[in-house]
């Protein structure tokens, strides 16, 4: 099964970055099993079109900016969609690539000590740097699958040690509640699940890996595992966090450090190899995501190992890299970084709804009405959630 898992294995680490990890670890703590069915939500969210993707990769043979492009045939609204797609990646994936590195940096601190803490940011860019450059789509995927798997059972066996208690974590992940300032907690649970980027990544990435339209069940498959392991590492979290009575835990290693008196050393060991695997992976995942989006964007058609495509993962990795070594917190343009991506997912989930639809671009593959049904309510959640979102960046609520 692992043998024929291949770019969901990249959505899926994409996804858990420390921004995921942090968002479940505050869910758990402060909520305990409550908010776990907003994860489930986000995971049944993300695999409807995350298949949506892979399928019109699969089928076309592009990316989906490219696909984009090609239909909308007025010259100002196709631009204007462009610039959008390609500030919001390029934008938000840098600013993001130093939380990236930073929780990776955090998962090092727990396995190895803070004497050479300063280092870690360096250690880690050069790594990612090395696996980027040196390394091709294939040896990435099987890079990923191991990474991948690595951080699904360190967490996983996390959650095992906290022993919970199954009738309230089944109740937590099927019945809905919102608890009292809860709706924030919601938010950062499916903002970090259902990622923009991770459309155009996907897209891109089944047609490295598939050229035939007869792939499409493999490739079904493939999504479906690896947003399920995805899935499942981030509800590992919620229930490992839902252990600690202390409220004062603001990431998984000051979790980690709660849950050590109670289950011993092999928590913080587990949780740090976690956190480093999930850290590593965004690290990658970012960069490579806004190389094939400007690919997409300026038609460049370059291959993997292309100057173009390099040029923009390097400055992605140059600038996370940068920020956390010298401790600049970028935070106006995180927060740009999140209202455009509030934005940009219901956008970007309305435009793949739109050309899966198209029967001259899908042919006989194209959306069934059930999926559409799905895809409608994904889209009414994200301009819900998305306005939510940007109204609490611009502290209005």
């Amino acid at each position: 099964m692992f043998k024929k898992l291949g770019p969901g294995v990249l959505v899926a680490a994409a996804f858990i970055g420390p921004g995921t990890v942090t968002a479940c670890t505050l869910a758990g703590v402060n909520f305990g099993f409550s908010l776990l069915w907003a994860m489930l939500l986000s995971i049944i969210a993300t695999y409807i079109l995350q298949e949506m993707s892979a399928r019109l990769g699969i089928v076309t043979q592009k990316g989906l900016a490219d696909v984009i492009k090609q239909e909308l045939h007025n010259p100002l609204i196709r631009n204007s969609v462009i610039v959008l797609i390609f500030s919001a990646i390029i934008i938000g994936n840098a600013s993001y690539e130093a939380g990236n590195i930073g929780g990776a940096t955090l998962g090092m601190e727990a396995l190895f000590g803070m004497e050479y803490g300063h280092l870690y940011p360096f250690i880690l860019g050069s790594l990612a740097f090395l696996l980027l450059y040196l390394g091709s789509y294939k040896a990435l995927e099987k890079v990923f699958i191991v990474l991948v798997l690595i951080m699904s059972l360190s967490f996983v066996m996390t959650a095992i040690l906290t022993k919970p208690y199954m009738w309230e974590l089944l109740k937590g992940l099927l019945i809905p509640t919102v608890p009292e300032k809860g709706i924030l907690t919601i938010i950062a649970l499916v903002g970090t699940t259902v990622v923009p980027y991770n459309l155009f990544l996907h897209a891109a990435l089944v047609s490295e890996k598939w050229k035939s339209k007869d792939d499409l069940k493999l490739a079904k498959r493939d999504t479906l595992v690896s947003i399920i392991l995805g899935g499942l590492v981030s509800i590992s979290i919620i229930i490992s966090a839902a252990a600690i009575n202390s409220s004062e835990v603001n990431n998984v290693i000051d979790m980690a450090k709660a849950l050590e008196p109670l289950y011993g050393s092999a928590a913080l060991y587990f949780l740090g190899i976690g956190m480093c695997a999930a850290g590593i992976t965004s690290a990658i995942t970012a960069p490579l995501a806004a190389a094939y989006v400007a690919n997409s964007c300026f038609g460049w058609n370059a291959e993997f190992k292309d100057a173009k495509f390099r040029i923009i993962w390097m400055i992605i990795l140059g600038l996370g890299v940068f920020f956390l070594s010298f401790g600049i917190k970028p935070i106006e343009i995180i927060k740009f970084a999140q209202i455009t991506n509030g934005l940009l997912l219901p956008v970007i989930a309305v435009f793949l709804l739109w050309v899966v639809n198209r029967a001259g671009v899908m042919e006989k593959y194209k959306n069934t009405m059930l999926q559409n049904v799905f895809g409608g309510l994904i889209i009414l959640l994200s301009v819900l959630l998305g306005a939510k979102s940007i109204l609490t960046v611009l502290g209005v609520l």
